[in-house]
Order: structure tokens, then C-alpha cells, then sequence
């Protein structure tokens, strides 16, 4: 089998450069100012919902309330997460463009990491003590001259550890070492204990779903074909997007850990997100409706009892407040 890395498919890279061409000018200028609106976010309360509005051109970070006002802050994010007190706002860092990971613990930023290409997923574990982050990245394909990849990171925010990549990992893959140079991973989602995880595992034109050890630096394949993982809150769940058919779009499917049976859930076709738990039994991800040109938030029941509906328009990286 010839080895190469995975490319990002051009219809997935082109929602991330469009969206963030809408602002690179005025965003370029606002990335040298200081970062002090973290403490618009610190004051969100249980039950909100944060997430990236996509309509104004500018990605700013708005809250809906749980009584349904919605209001805006000054915070500019291409994706966004928050848990346990601390926020990630991947966003433009200046020209170029370049990008950062912009970390926050209670409003007050701690640490900023320079990303190597495009922003695509945040997620912060529950306890907010682990930060992790997916970008595309230019030039990274052995493949492609040129092409796009991914690139997975994570920031430790009690011991200040900084992974730019999970590359390193020493990797399993159905019962075998994978030494190959194209390994390639996506969409980290970190346990209650801050190090177990769930990651996508891209090799050969195959992708796996790997169960991981931050500290061991380890990952083992548990199934093939799931993508961009998340974690129930529980951590008896795992919702990915999975593709419909070979070359179909993706839906969202969770599968249970414990029984490792896996459903998919009705309403979901044309995900490219990585979902979001809203709670134990419900799931929010960005998706582009149909006669739509910018993702919606839906919201879907996480039993396949109900189809997805579209919670709020023109929005992404819905994050909800625990």
C-alpha cells in the first residue's frame, strides 16, 4: 500500500477559508490589541449556550441565554470552547495570516499558542484542565505538493505542557504498531480523568476512531470510519460523523462504549463539525442547511429519537455552559 498522508477534502477547507475571509482585515488589526474580553465569557452562567456568530462578518463569540436572549461580546473566534472555567478561542493572530490558541482561565488569559495552519476544532475537557485544537495545514501532504492536512495539539493548563502534535504517539492500529509517515489525527476529546482520549487516526486513506493516553502517549484503533469524536459527559459515549456510503456526506452517529453498538441519528446528513454533548442526552453541531449558505447550530436528541432542527442560524462552535 503507498503511503500518504490524508488530504482534507476542498469543500471542507473552502467553509473554513470562507468564513474567514469575511473579517481577516478588521480581525488582523483587533489580534494586536490586548485580549481582555475573556471576561465577557467567564460571566456566562449554567445553562447558556456560547457560540460563534457567523453572520456579522466578524466571528464574534454571543450567548444565548437559557430564557433565549441572546446577547454578543467583544470576543473574536474562528472556533471557541468552554469548560470548567477555561475558554480556547482559536482566532486570527495577525497578517499572513497567522493563527493562535488563545487560552483563558477565568477570564484572564494564560497562555497563547501559535497555531500552524487554519483553525477547525476547539474542545476544553470538563474539569477545563486540557486544551486541545485542530488546524489545516498547508503544504503538509505527501500526496499533494501543496495539499492540506490536519494538525492536532494540546496545552496542559496545571503543568503548562504543549504538544503541537499527537504525530509522536506510539500507535496501535487494529492489533499491530503503525510506524507509517502519513499518520494523521484530528479531533482530540478529552475523559474526566485529563488524560484518556478519543481522536480520529488517518493512515492510508483509512481513518480509525483511537482511544489515546495524554501522558503515555499512546493511542489504540477501536473501530474504522468515525471522525472528529466527542466525549458524552458521562464518558459512556462517543458521537462522531460518519460517512453515508463510501463517498457520501457524513451524519452523526454515537456509539456505546460499554456495549459497542452504534447509532446513527436521523435529521444529521452534511456534518462537518465535531459535535457538541449539551448534555447526557442531547447533542448540538454545525451543519449547512439545505437553501443555506453559512452553518447553522442544530440540536438533536443523542437516541436517534427525533431529527436534528436548526437552533440558531448562521453560528458555529456551540459550547454550552456546565
Amino acid at each position: 500500500m503507498r503511503v500518504r498522508r490524508l488530504t482534507v477534502t476542498v469543500a471542507a477547507i473552502l467553509v473554513v477559508i470562507g468564513g474567514t475571509a469575511a473579517y481577516v482585515v478588521t480581525a488582523a488589526t483587533e489580534a494586536n490589541e490586548p485580549a481582555a474580553n475573556a471576561e465577557h465569557v467567564s460571566q456566562a452562567k449554567t445553562g447558556d449556550l456560547l457560540f460563534v456568530d457567523l453572520a456579522g462578518g466578524q466571528n464574534r463569540v454571543e450567548k444565548l441565554a437559557g430564557g433565549g436572549a441572546r446577547t454578543s461580546t467583544e470576543l473574536a473566534c474562528q472556533r471557541f470552547y468552554v469548560a470548567g472555567g477555561t475558554s480556547a478561542c482559536l482566532k486570527l493572530a495577525g497578517p499572513g495570516p497567522s493563527y493562535a490558541a488563545e487560552i483563558s482561565r477565568d477570564g484572564k488569559v494564560v497562555k497563547t499558542v501559535a497555531l500552524p495552519g487554519i483553525p477547525s476544532r476547539a474542545k476544553v475537557s470538563r474539569s477545563g484542565n486540557v486544551v486541545s485544537w485542530t488546524s489545516f495545514v498547508t503544504g503538509d501532504s505527501y500526496s499533494v505538493p501543496g495539499g492540506f492536512s490536519t494538525r492536532t495539539g494540546f496545552y496542559d493548563v496545571r503543568t503548562g505542557e504543549t504538544a503541537e502534535s499527537l504525530e509522536h504517539f506510539a500507535a496501535t492500529v487494529e492489533g499491530a504498531p503503525l510506524t507509517a509517515r502519513d499518520i494523521n489525527y484530528w479531533g482530540l476529546t478529552v475523559g474526566s480523568d485529563d488524560r484518556t482520549f478519543y481522536a480520529t487516526l488517518a493512515s492510508g486513506g483509512f481513518t480509525w476512531l483511537v482511544k489515546g493516553d495524554l501522558a503515555a502517549k499512546t493511542v489504540t484503533s477501536l473501530r474504522r470510519d468515525a471522525e472528529c469524536p466527542s466525549l458524552s459527559p458521562d464518558g459512556t459515549k462517543v458521537a462522531y460523523k460518519k460517512r453515508i456510503g463510501r463517498l457520501g456526506p457524513w451524519d452523526l452517529a454515537v456509539l456505546d462504549l460499554a456495549t459497542n453498538t452504534e447509532k446513527r441519528l436521523p435529521g444529521t446528513a452534511g456534518i462537518d463539525d465535531q459535535a457538541t454533548w449539551l448534555s447526557e442526552t442531547e447533542l448540538a453541531f454545525a451543519a449547512v442547511p439545505r437553501d443555506a449558505k453559512l452553518p447553522a447550530v442544530h440540536v438533536t436528541p443523542a437516541d436517534g429519537s427525533q431529527p436534528a432542527k436548526v437552533l440558531i442560524p448562521d453560528a458555529t462552535s456551540p459550547s454550552p455552559v456546565m
